[in-house]
């Protein structure tokens, strides 16, 4: 029995891959080179369409864990990640175009997938589908998606950094340095009280595009756009994305306010703007960016964009693997669900794609354990108690507390990564002996 993915983004991709190294005939639907999105630029698959980065590798925070859980499941998008990774300190960044044709590449010398460059536009009831179109939906699938489970009317607005090419940068006005030591994957702009001051007052006074038959606005925490949380206060930014703490220069000075620069690709070309993402119109930030100190005559390759974001209400149509309860030949993984970041995104299509194969092959399917990171999202975006679902990124709040009290917070953590360790290597072994019968 044959499988359709819809759509080639980080879950798409990774559900295929899942599915075809076990001999499932998977046809992959892809529309992006016939019709773009408002966010996407490259004709690859798995585009990184925001940040270059997949978040920390510390398994001091679930993230971190998340990671060393997908490795257990043999995530190919980690794996890719891995081996196109740039320095970042102790964060996970990739060279995004280098990355992106590793995954297509491994798509495309699949024999096991048959891709499809166009839009995908009927559901069959009798072939198994799984919808990993991503947040950015076209009004004509918006549409197909609503006559299965009803009009959602859930979004948010996401918002991407500005890219500098690094040759337009004045380097007599700016250092290296990291949060954790002089990386030179980070670039730091320093500005003074008056120079911060001057820049605050050029944020919240810019002009910003006008938000298209969005109802309201609504943002995801992590994703705010610069100009709102300067128009919120300025300690917002002086405890945020424009901390000084540990970015002091080569002589030992700490600025009143810095801005970051982190690394976009291997060549070493092109650095985002950290925290920067943002709906001010370009020639705004070409304006306001370019009076940073060493931005004066920044070229950039990319100005930020904020786009809206849709999800469905997965805890009323969504069982533990990720299938439409109404109809058990759809499935949904990624952003679309409620989860968010790349990391999750693509860990939901892991649980998906075990979904898809419990179901072909007609076997229990064993829920991911509530002690992982990734169960423990599992279960929030899937919870019958949650009337109205908010997106989520993997964190320690909603994994399993059934545990004491312990001495320090690092102890905590280590309890919770060793036991996700050893619950998820048992319940794989259990998947295995299961998916054989």
């Amino acid at each position: 029995m044959g499988v359709i993915i819809v759509g080639a983004g980080l879950a798409g991709c990774e559900a295929a891959l899942q599915l075809a190294n076990r001999g499932i005939k998977v046809k992959l639907y892809e529309k992006k080179k016939t019709k773009k999105n408002e966010i996407q630029k490259s004709d690859f698959f798995a585009e990184l369409v925001c940040s270059n980065t997949f978040r920390s590798m510390s398994t001091q925070n679930a993230v971190g864990i998340l990671k060393k859980e997908l490795e257990l499941f043999n995530s190919f998008i980690l794996d890719c990640a891995y081996k196109t990774a740039i320095p970042s300190d102790d964060a996970l960044a990739v060279d995004r175009e280098a990355f992106s044709l590793l995954v297509e590449k491994l798509i495309r010398e699949n024999e096991n997938i048959d891709i499809i460059e166009e839009e995908f536009k009927e559901f069959d009831e009798k072939i198994i589908t799984l919808v990993t179109c991503g947040p950015l939906i076209t009004p004509e699938f918006q549409n197909k998606i609503n006559e299965l489970i009803g009009n959602q009317k859930l979004f948010y607005l996401d918002a991407s950094s500005p890219i500098i090419e690094k040759n337009s940068i004045d380097f007599s006005k700016v250092y290296y340095k990291s949060r954790h030591g002089d990386d030179k994957s980070y670039i730091c702009i320093p500005l003074d009280e008056k120079e911060f001051e001057a820049f605050h007052s050029k944020l919240v006074d810019a002009d910003v595009v006008k938000l298209k038959d969005f109802e309201k606005e609504i943002y995801f925490t992590g994703c705010q756009p610069i100009e709102q949380l300067a128009k919120v206060s300025k300690k917002n930014l002086l405890n945020g994305p424009m901390s000084p703490n540990n970015l002091e220069n080569n002589k030992g000075v700490k600025p009143y306010a810095v801005v970051q620069l982190r690394k976009d690709d291997a060549m070493d070309n092109l650095y985002n703007m950290v925290g920067f993402q943002t709906n001010i119109t370009w020639s705004e930030q070409q304006r306001i960016f370019s009076s940073l100190p060493g931005l004066e005559n920044a070229s950039f390759k990319r100005f930020g964009v904020m786009h809206k974001n849709n999800y469905i209400n997965s805890p009323k149509i969504l069982n533990k693997k990720l299938q439409v309860m109404r109809r058990k030949n759809i499935f949904f993984a990624g952003q679309i669900t409620g989860v968010e970041g790349y990391i999750e995104s693509f860990s939901s299509a892991i649980v998906a794609s075990l979904g898809i194969i419990s179901t072909i092959k007609k076997t229990k399917f064993l829920e991911i354990p509530s002690e992982t990171i990734l169960g423990s999202l599992i279960n929030y975006i899937t919870n019958p108690k949650i009337k109205k679902l908010k997106p989520m990124k993997a964190n320690l709040g909603i994994i399993k507390q059934d545990f004491g009290i312990f001495p320090t917070k690092e102890e905590k953590i280590n309890f919770i990564y060793d036991r996700s360790i050893k619950v998820l290597k048992q319940y794989l072994k259990q998947v295995e002996v299961n998916l054989k019968v």
